[in-house]
């Protein structure tokens, strides 16, 4: 019997990696788009190991004489037992199968401070596009805020994209993104927060358009990382929603 409930957990375990990387994107709410040959390399091993085992289930009990008659028992009676924290296991195999644990999103981004952004050299600052609105990306607006000695973001409209997080107190609420080093165990969020229009949803997808909100000193760490937004709208979630990508679109 437990051979058999190996087999099966192997199968469904590995069937649900295959559906889940092969057929749709939701392999992305977990790890990293450069993961899906992995995912499916294991989905097609677990499968076969799932086969193996049954196979050997099945010629083991061909070749048990106890299988056939025992004392008196029943002809093919199996007195092995599965644990029963066993069947827990099937929970999470039949979950890859037939249904998917949604995106991480604000819940997560609420619990931890933003990503600290890489530090960008005196000189390594390109000089911004002229298009207005500027599309960005939260972690180009980061640096540039606070590390830009130029002060080029001052006065510019800049369009971004993200979901929304609330704030703890005072005004505004956050316009964020998470992203990933290797899954969904490491990731990290980068957050700018947005002053003007109410909060929509939380871990709806907006796109921003406002100008940097001035509070402290432009180019320096004291430089608030904030938006006036006027406008606010409504967007797709991006197929893959762990990069920090510039707005679709633009």
């Amino acid at each position: 019997m437990r051979r058999w409930v190996t087999a099966g957990l192997l199968a469904l375990g590995g069937l649900g990696l295959l559906r889940t990387s092969l057929f749709t994107e939701e392999y992305l709410r977990y790890v990293k788009e450069g993961m899906r040959p992995l995912l499916v390399a294991s989905g097609v091993l677990l499968v076969l190991l799932g086969a193996a085992e049954a196979v050997a289930a099945w010629r083991g009990r061909a070749s048990d004489p106890e299988s056939v008659t025992h004392a008196g028992h029943d002809r093919g009676h199996d007195h092995s037992g599965v644990p029963r924290v066993a069947w827990l296991l099937v929970l999470p195999a039949l979950s890859l199968l037939f249904y998917a644990p949604p995106a991480l999103g604000s819940y997560t981004a609420s619990r931890e401070a933003s990503k600290a952004v890489a530090v960008v050299a005196e000189d390594g600052f390109d000089p911004l596009p002229t298009a207005s609105p500027l599309p960005i990306t939260l972690t180009d607006f980061t640096q540039r805020v606070q590390q830009d000695t130029t002060r080029a973001i001052r006065g510019r409209t800049v369009l971004m994209t993200g979901f929304v997080t609330p704030a703890d107190g005072g005004d505004g609420w956050y316009l964020t993104r998470i992203l990933l080093s290797c899954c969904a165990a490491d990731a990290q969020s980068v957050k700018v927060r947005v002053y003007g229009p109410a909060a929509p949803e939380a871990d709806t997808w907006v796109t921003v358009t406002g100008v940097w909100h001035a509070d402290g000193t432009l180019g320096t760490s004291s430089a608030a990382v904030a938006l006036d937004a006027p406008s606010v709208r409504k967007a797709a979630r991006p197929g893959n929603g762990y990069t920090d990508a510039l707005p679709l679109g633009s």
